[in-house]
């Protein structure tokens, strides 16, 4: 096999940029529990209940629960259509969602990068990223504080092609919807959030590895009520 077509290889196989550190061994796919689809809490309740959360236990969410709530924020929800849990402007899909745990006992301390089409978290960089992340966004605490934080990304141009200069309206209405979707559904599992946009976007990128087309949105720190 010549040098062009290994690279080729390469990149099919390892779709991540070649800024992003290898994950360690330890650090594995990883299959989440199938989400509940229906549950004994109403809609009301959650929306009565909503609010945003600084401070947490911090004791570690179950695997499922993260799992739970990256279903909330992107899950597939009819495989025939590629129907989501929140609403994409022409079905383009721009959002990404990442997860970075730490001071699990399920899941190695690291970035994962959620995969809605088998419901896994795919790592991408090991090790407890919380203070690096803290650090670009403005020393926020709540960061440093919550067992998981989760991480909305936007690829523009999936929506761009479609919609030209509207894009970028649209991408940032679908983060919105995402989120509200993790608020409410952190409600009804006894999980508190805040959304935090005070970030350096740029910074936010390099802690996360991200390439420059793929667009930090929002962060959201996760735990347990304190």
């Amino acid at each position: 096999m010549n040098y062009f077509w290994t690279l080729t290889l390469f990149f099919f196989l390892f779709p991540f940029s070649l800024n992003s550190e290898q994950p360690s061994d330890a650090m594995k796919t990883i299959s989440l529990p199938d989400p509940l689809r229906t549950g004994d809490t109403s809609i009301e309740e959650p929306l009565q209940k909503r609010r945003s959360v600084r401070s947490f236990s911090g004791s570690s969410l179950a695997m499922h629960e993260i799992g739970q709530l990256a279903w909330a924020a992107q899950g597939i929800t009819q495989t025939e259509r590629g129907f989501r849990t929140a609403p994409s402007a022409g079905a383009t899909f721009p959002i990404e969602i990442y997860f970075i745990v730490s001071g699990n006992d399920e899941i190695p301390d690291g970035l994962y990068h959620y995969r809605n089409s088998d419901h896994t978290l795919i790592p991408v960089i090991p090790g407890d990223l919380r203070d690096e992340l803290s650090r670009a966004a403005l020393r926020q605490e709540s960061i440093l504080s919550a067992p998981v934080t989760m991480i909305i990304t936007g690829i523009l141009q999936r929506t761009e092609q479609r919609y030209g200069e509207r894009a970028l309206r649209y991408m940032h209405m679908e983060a919105g919807h995402v989120a509200q979707n993790v608020y409410l559904q952190g409600v009804a599992l006894g999980v508190g959030t805040v959304v935090i946009g005070a970030f350096n976007d740029q910074e936010v990128s390099n802690v996360l590895q991200r390439p420059a087309e793929e667009h930090p949105l929002y962060i959201m720190p996760l735990g347990y009520l304190p």
